[in-house]
């Protein structure tokens, strides 16, 4: 009977800032507030195209997960939501508030930490180390927020009118993220021996 062991490997946040295992917790904390503050920051940007205008949130959201690992990605996006949640402005246009994180988006966001866990777990196992992996863990990531804020809206407003509201006018611009968080994370790990010294 053989065992097959996964090796994790270093995520980009670990090989950019090594520490030892005392001074883990508080790289683990700067780094959750550093991202929770560039989500927000991200949420804030907004790209008009021709269907809707697009937003860096899911970008932010997913790059994290993909730089930090499962569980740091993960966490660092609950406390964004946490921020959210007890009235600081880091959703999109500074709303902030439970009414919001429980309208009609609430869905995307819950399905945020989720598809930052995912990605972050692919990437401790060396997808965010080529284009197509890091392509195929982007798509994957949207998929589970679509998932999730797609079934949230339909729940209010049906399924038609959730994949025609909710999903349809997002896929240009998701796929332009998609593509610019391909060609940014396999560059940042040719970039990281560099970056270190």
């Amino acid at each position: 009977m053989n065992a097959t062991v996964t090796v994790l490997q270093p995520t980009l946040a670990q090989a950019l800032w090594p520490t030892t295992e005392r001074g883990q917790w508080v790289r683990a904390g700067l780094l959750a507030l550093l991202g929770s503050a560039f989500i927000a920051a991200s949420a804030q940007v907004v790209v008009p195209l021709w269907l809707v205008p697009i937003t860096g949130q899911t970008f932010a959201v997913l790059v994290i997960g993909m730089m930090f690992g499962a569980r740091l990605g993960a966490a660092t996006v609950v406390l964004y939501l946490v921020e959210g949640a007890v009235g600081l402005p880091v959703f999109h246009r500074l709303a902030s508030g439970l009414p919001f994180l429980m309208g009609t988006t609430g869905g995307y966001l819950v399905g945020f930490p989720f598809a930052a866990g995912l990605v972050g777990y692919l990437a401790e196992r060396g997808w965010d180390r080529s284009w197509v992996r890091t392509a195929a863990a982007m798509i994957i990531g949207n998929i589970v927020i679509y998932a999730c804020g797609v079934s949230w809206l339909a729940s209010l407003i049906g399924i038609e009118k959730a994949i025609q509201l909710g999903l349809t006018p997002f896929l240009v611009g998701d796929l332009l993220k998609i593509a610019l968080a391909t060609a940014l994370l396999p560059w940042c790990w040719t970039l990281a021996p560099r970056l270190r010294d």
